[in-house]
């Protein structure tokens, strides 16, 4: 077996792979003695089955698999000399694949582009600012005020009382399109609260001034990504009879409100809600602390980039940035989005972020434990109530959604540990300061 290189260009690589008929023939026969003792053919007893038999049987399926191990085997044999560390999965083809018969050598070309030499990262030389905040009284108060509007009741504005945005109208209504009728589209004593956008698009607004006992034609227009794809973008009319306009009444900032919400009294809940204040602030701050630590990271280290990771990133920002400007497109049946520079750039310091945290998390091995991949697991199965067992089932069987969980925490893992490193000053800010903070990083 021979691997000849042919290009060293930056980090580009290729090679010669050479599998001689002899070695081919070497392995096929291996293969063929470790199957012998398990092989049954009617006129044989298990495990005297001879060799010439069994070849011309399974041989054409053997030699392939042979192939591929002596070829697998001589990137690995590659790989474990050179020290090479291919950024993406290499490129591998077989020369005159078509019209290669047994007998003859087997020649494979293999290309790749090889991670870049990694510096060391100085942790002392990177100095944070460890952000903190108390949930004061203040934001305590308005977060209690947000709690008893969201356990408001309604109470009748009267006969002549106009509904206004935020109101509560009891309606019937009846939809049509094109004058007929369609299933689906009619309701009685429908409570539907002004403002919520819970209805079609434009809708809701009609009905802003409207006074119990009103009937109304609300003329809208179905969205053109409407789920039932016979309404999607027709012009529909719903009339509509108020029976009662209600105006919202928050509730009162007691204990009774407090056990709504599984406290003992209101006291509990002031210090549920402050526990869970600050638990916010904590990740609002870490997320400072951590895109400094990356902007830091950025400056500091400095290596070639493989072109392949480069244009593969800038690709999937390219594609995501286009579906989060045309939200109501879901599916992903649409050409390819060109690349900006600006895309590119940011493909730029994701890679080499990536490369230097995987570097780092590399050498001081750090791991994600099992426990901590079934912690992940739990918290997003808790997204699909009552199939979570589905879930499970699901990420067992694939790999590639066990790397999707497992990369973040390995990530948060590998920050910690140069942090734990770096000069970091703890700072206590308020939480208007913290606000700015997390504003700066939406607009960087």
């Amino acid at each position: 077996m021979q691997v000849t290189e042919t290009l060293k260009d930056g980090l580009k690589r290729a090679y010669t792979i050479t599998v001689t008929a002899a070695e081919l023939e070497a392995k096929v026969q291996e293969k063929l003695l470790e199957a012998q003792p398990e092989v049954e053919i009617k006129g044989f007893r298990k495990g005297k089955v001879p060799l010439a038999i069994l070849k011309k049987q399974f041989g054409q399926r053997l030699m392939g698999d042979a192939m591929q191990d002596a070829i697998d085997g001589a990137m690995k044999d590659h790989f474990d000399k050179s020290g090479d560390r291919p950024a993406m999965q290499p490129d591998v083809k077989m020369v005159g694949g078509e019209s290669w018969k047994e007998g003859q050598d087997v020649v494979v070309e293999m290309t790749y582009e090889a991670l870049p030499p990694i510096p060391d990262v100085d942790a002392s030389a990177i100095v944070l600012d460890r952000l903190s905040v108390k949930a004061d009284e203040a934001s305590v108060e308005e977060a209690l005020k947000n709690l008893a509007a969201t356990a408001q009741s309604f109470e009748d504005r009267g006969k002549n009382g106009k509904a206004k945005s935020g109101d509560q109208v009891v309606i019937d209504f009846k939809g049509s399109v094109d004058g007929v009728e369609f299933e689906g589209g009619a309701g009685e004593d429908y409570p539907l609260v002004l403002g919520s956008n819970s209805f079609i698009p434009g809708f809701e607004d009609q009905l802003v001034g409207v006074k119990t006992g009103d009937e109304v034609s609300v003329n809208v227009t179905f969205p053109e990504a409407y789920g039932a794809a016979h309404l999607a973008g027709k012009a529909a009319v719903f009339a509509c009879t108020v029976k009662g306009v209600k105006k919202p009444v928050a509730a009162e900032l007691d204990d009774e409100l407090a056990k709504k919400y599984g406290a003992e009294d209101l006291a509990a809940l002031k210090g549920q809600i402050s526990e869970r204040l600050e638990a916010e602030y904590k990740g609002a701050a870490r997320a400072v602390l951590k895109r400094a630590l990356l902007d830091q990271l950025d400056a500091q280290v400095k290596f070639d980039l493989p072109p392949a990771l480069v244009d593969a990133e800038a690709a999937q920002i390219a594609h995501q940035l286009w579906h989060e400007e045309h939200p109501d497109v879901h599916d992903h049946n649409h050409g390819n989005m060109e690349p900006t520079e600006e895309h590119k750039k940011l493909a730029e310091r994701r890679v080499r972020l990536g490369l230097v945290l995987a570097e780092v998390g590399r050498k001081a091995e750090v791991t994600v434990s099992d426990a901590e991949m079934t912690q992940a697991v739990l918290a997003q199965a808790r997204q699909y109530p009552g199939q979570e067992r589905q879930y499970f089932e699901f990420v067992q069987k694939n790999p590639q959604m066990q790397q999707q969980l497992r990369a973040p925490i390995f990530e948060d893992k590998v920050v910690d540990h140069i942090v734990a490193g770096a000069k970091v000053t703890e700072k206590e800010v308020s939480k208007d300061e913290l606000q700015k903070f997390i504003e700066a990083l939406d607009e960087m």
